[in-house]
């Protein structure tokens, strides 16, 4: 891997696009009709390809961010991950809560009377929400007001946002990491987390071939570190910071991790089987990280150039789920699922482009403001690290979203027909970097 995959001549960047696009498909079943989410009966409940996609991003983001945290100081490394997380969502919030919703509630009420005074309205929406953790779902009650109609199938406006908080956790612990001096000289404590976090994942399966996951795991009780970063689930801490750590493992070990394609294939195939025939997390999710990375290095060199320069994927994230639930709320889903799909696909990847040309892209430019280096001497001192290329642009990976990049689930509380909200306050059946 280290000699493979150690520039920006791969494929992560339709990687990150396919990941965010099927969170958008994903998630149009259950958001425009009420149905579950595909894969979900394939997987025997275990998973499916919107919450697959997130874990998909938690493992790209730990490969990315840890890279990241190796060759920069403390500082810029959580600069740069800043600049690439916070601009883009606080304008998808702006926007939301000032262009979106407005529009939405002019079409339900026929005016604006009682929109800007409502008791949880844009104003709110900004306050509480901006600190990367949402701690309110609708603005003014338009998705409240689309769910009495029979339309909405969520309570939320923008669930997409839940997962951003657990990989902000992420890119914490990669700082501790790296400030610790495990990165550059004690990785092993890096493969000794990994087999922590999977042992606990062990532990939960061996009751039964077909554990769903965070959905199911038994380490409940939320915990609230700030009123504003809202609360952590320790299970579902667990679980994607198990896929994160994988990703930081596997770019630890970078000189050891063989390229090859059988293992390729056959990282494929034991994917397919875990999902359908059980112990998906225990054996199918390191397939999983490894047939990523595989497919980063062998897809065909055309693929290269997607994404290549201009990454949408953080946009289509944050974005997609507002744009299919403004759908839903005008009733264009009455249209059949084929038509929403397209208008979702098309509107989201719309706003993304706007996005990241109009806010995530200048704001990256100012990475290394203040400094008279590009890069760092390290977070950890580790001079030969620093001289490496990047594995694509700094983006930092996750929910379809590289460097706070998605990035990798969500929804939020309002319980609406035959959905369950859990404990957490996600929506059960709604998943990707958006919900779970």
């Amino acid at each position: 891997m280290a000699e493979c995959f150690s520039g920006r001549d791969n494929s992560l960047g339709v990687i990150r696009l396919t990941l965010a696009s099927a969170v958008v498909v994903s998630h149009a079943s259950v958001l425009g009709f009420g149905d579950s989410e595909f894969g979900h009966y394939f997987s025997h409940g275990q998973t499916d390809l919107g919450k697959m996609s997130v874990y998909g991003f938690f493992v790209l983001s730990g490969i990315l961010v840890t890279r990241s945290g190796k060759r920069l100081s403390l500082g810029r490394f959580l600069w740069h991950r800043g600049l690439r997380l916070l601009p883009g969502l606080w304008v998808c919030l702006a926007v939301t809560a000032f262009v979106v919703a407005p529009f939405l509630y002019w079409r339900q009420q026929g005016g604006l009377d009682g929109f800007w005074g409502h008791d949880r309205g844009p104003i709110d929406y900004l306050a509480s929400n901006w600190a990367v953790a949402p701690r309110q779902n609708d603005v003014s009650g338009v998705v409240a007001a689309a769910g009495d109609s029979g339309l909405a199938h969520s309570p939320s406006i923008d669930a997409a946002l839940w997962s951003l908080r657990y990989e902000v956790l992420c890119y914490f612990g990669v700082a501790l990491l790296a400030l610790t001096g495990v990165l550059a000289r004690a990785r092993r404590v890096v493969l000794l987390v990994v087999a922590v976090l999977g042992w606990l994942i062990l532990r939960d399966a061996v009751h039964t071939r077909f554990w769903a996951g965070f959905g199911d795991s038994t380490y409940h009780g939320a915990i609230e570190f700030f009123e504003v970063t809202g609360k952590f689930d320790p299970d579902v801490v667990l679980y994607l910071g198990f896929a994160f750590a994988l990703g930081t493992l596997i770019e630890c070990y970078r000189e050891r991790i063989p390229v090859s394609d059988v293992l390729g294939v056959a990282s494929g195939l034991v994917l397919l089987g875990s999902l359908h025939f059980g112990y998906l997390f225990v054996v199918g999710l390191p397939a999983f990280a490894y047939l990523l990375l595989w497919l980063a290095i062998r897809l065909p060199a055309p693929f290269r150039r997607i994404g290549a320069r201009h990454d949408y994927s953080y946009g289509i994230y944050i974005y997609g789920f507002v744009v299919q639930q403004s759908l839903v709320a005008l009733g264009l889903a009455r249209w059949g699922f084929w038509p929403y799909l397209a208008m979702s696909l098309a509107g989201a990847l719309a706003a993304a482009v706007l996005s990241w040309h109009l806010v995530e892209r200048p704001a990256m430019r100012l990475k290394d403001l203040g400094s008279a280096r590009k890069t760092g001497s390290g977070a950890a001192g580790a001079a030969v690290t620093a001289s490496r290329p990047a594995a694509g642009p700094d983006t930092g990976a996750a929910p379809g979203v590289n460097t706070g990049e998605l990035p990798p689930t969500a929804a939020g509380p309002l319980a609406d027909e035959g959905v369950p909200v859990s404990s957490a306050g996600h929506l059960e059946g709604v998943s990707g970097p958006g919900a779970r």
